[in-house]
């Protein structure tokens, strides 16, 4: 069952054609020793700017960091199979063997005494005809044009409320995106991404399906799956259409075979993860999510939906702990039998993205939560349905799915943390969480809600800025919610002490502020009157004590 994020979308998918079958494997060993990696030598298997982040973070080189040991991988090839992919955060290499899954070859492989485990993934039949894959195109028409600018694209970038940080200046400039994706149309020749290409923000591709840098697709019928979602970030028509991060840099990665749905994707998508983090990425963004495969027996159910079990939600939770924002689509499986969120969207700490329509109501289309353990998602949600994109024949069009609402998240991502570069990743995605319409009462279809990245702006300059990164341990409530004319701040303190209670606009304007001296040991209500002329929208009430910490929450008139 394909579940590459995009729905009402026709492309019929050529790929390459063997002479004999090919049986992946994916291969883990039991140790690292006598490598000749070390984590004091990081610079041997990282970028410059990987190493750098993890300095400015204070995230240690770890032991998964490390990758696999060059002897091992050489023996295993030694006995007669090709190297495909490495991974250094399950000391994994995948490989491709010329014979039956009970050859004499696979035999000595797992009779080293360094593997761990083999486990097949796929097999690509001698003469097999991978251009039979197909999904279906919706014909909407495009919004017309709203604004100089973002022209037809408008609706959805105002949604957001990214427009008001590129006004600013914030349009990515310095952040860098992974995309990790299926193959990327002709988007090199394409007038919409003339400026990014001209100005050389493509840093790097890989197709780690096929082990060649080449990740595009000029048949008469292009995969253009990537070149679409692209579009979103990155795409520039003048009065046409306007990615919401215009200035951002990519790296272009080729996870998925569309004409096939085996277990080896899962392994490719967590080596594209590893070559975003080791490249130096701040971002991956990636529209791709598995539930089922044509090998039913690697099947995943819903209880293996809890960010745990599967390869590439484990690796989107690390690609967060080594400091990266991950962006990844809940999926188009709502009202299915299955109707869940997929994998790696399940997985812990990251942004999984839903789908809205262009005024802001569920998608019905849009996988929900929440997941097996019980945690919200999706995370947020950005229109998905009649998304604007750019063209594959040059202008602009429009789709449906979440593989659409997931980059208008992660460069509205890349702009918010180019305002405040001294946040961190959690730090990014918390304040996108904080800012969205539903954040005091998330549920299963949208979770958090709608972001406003304006507000989540104001929402870091109080976390970074006001407290330098202290920990909060006050408890507030603030109601009613939504308000009137007046809110009530419940608060809690052990000591007694000064408090400022701001309260600010999306444009990070203070709209009303109140000294108070709270009582120590108990709760103390705060008052803040005078908000009936107020115009209606999202407000975000801080509360700062005397050493600095300080309490953010967003409120709805």
């Amino acid at each position: 069952m394909k579940k590459r994020f995009i729905l009402f979308i026709a492309l019929l998918i050529q790929c390459h054609l063997f002479s004999q079958p090919y049986y992946k494997y994916w291969i883990q060993f039991t140790d690292k020793n006598k490598s000749p990696y070390s984590v004091t030598n990081p610079s041997a298997y990282l970028s410059a700017r990987a190493i750098y982040r993890r300095v400015k973070y204070g995230i240690p080189i770890q032991y998964n960091d490390l990758p696999p040991n060059p002897a091992y991988i050489d023996s295993v090839v030694s006995k007669g199979v090709k190297l495909l992919n490495r991974s250094r955060w399950f000391n994994a290499i995948s490989i491709d063997a010329v014979s039956a899954s009970d050859t004499a070859a696979m035999a000595k492989i797992r009779a080293l005494p360094f593997v761990k485990s083999s486990k097949f993934v796929t097999i690509v039949n001698p003469g097999q005809n991978k251009s039979n894959f197909s999904e279906t195109i919706n014909t909407h028409n495009p919004l017309s044009a709203d604004t100089q600018n973002y022209g037809a694209a408008y609706n959805q970038v105002h949604m957001i409320g990214i427009d008001c940080l590129n006004n600013m200046g914030f349009r990515g400039k310095g952040k860098r995106i992974a995309q990790i994706d299926s193959r990327f149309g002709i988007a090199n020749i394409l007038p919409a991404f003339d400026s990014l290409y001209n100005r050389s923000g493509v840093l790097g591709t890989w197709d780690f399906v096929w082990e060649d840098p080449n990740v595009y697709d000029d048949t008469n019928n292009a995969d253009v799956h990537g070149q679409m979602v692209l579009s979103c970030m990155v795409g520039n028509l003048p009065g046409q259409f306007l990615g919401d991060a215009a200035d951002a840099d990519f790296y272009l990665l080729r996870s998925e075979d569309a004409a096939s749905e085996y277990q080896i994707e899962v392994d490719n998508w967590t080596s594209a993860a590893e070559y975003a983090d080791s490249a130096g990425a701040d971002i991956i963004t990636s529209s791709l999510g598995y539930t089922t495969f044509n090998d039913t027996n690697t099947n995943y159910t819903y209880a293996d939906m809890n960010g745990k079990v599967a390869v590439a939600s484990i690796a989107a939770t690390i690609a967060v702990e080594k400091g990266m924002v991950v962006c990844v689509a809940a999926g188009n499986l709502g009202g299915s039998p299955w109707q869940y969120i997929s994998s790696p969207g399940d997985a812990d700490s990251i942004l999984t993205v839903g789908a809205v329509d262009a005024f802001g109501g569920y998608a019905g289309f849009s996988s929900t939560g929440p997941t097996s353990d019980g945690r919200i998602k999706p995370d947020v949600v950005a229109q998905g349905e009649a998304t604007v994109l750019a063209s594959p024949n040059g202008g602009i069009t429009a789709g449906s799915g979440t593989s659409f609402a997931t980059p208008l998240i992660a460069g509205a991502a890349a702009c918010l943390w180019q305002a405040d570069t001294n946040a961190n990743c959690v730090q990014i995605m918390n304040a996108i969480r904080q800012s969205a319409s539903l954040y005091n009462n998330p549920d299963t279809q949208l979770g958090y809600g709608i972001p406003n990245f304006c507000l989540a702006r104001t929402i870091l300059t109080a976390l970074t800025g006001i407290t330098k990164n202290k920990v909060v341990t006050d408890l507030t409530k603030i109601y009613p919610d939504p308000f009137t004319d007046n809110i009530t701040v419940l608060f809690f303190s052990s000591t007694i002490q000064n408090v400022n209670v701001r309260m600010f606009n999306t444009l990070g304007q203070i709209v009303n502020q109140k000294e108070w001296k709270v009582a120590g040991g108990g709760n103390t209500l705060i008052s803040l009157s005078g908000l009936q002329n107020l115009v209606n929208g999202v407000y975000l009430v801080v509360v700062t004590d005397e050493n600095g910490s300080v309490f953010t929450e967003n409120v709805v008139k």
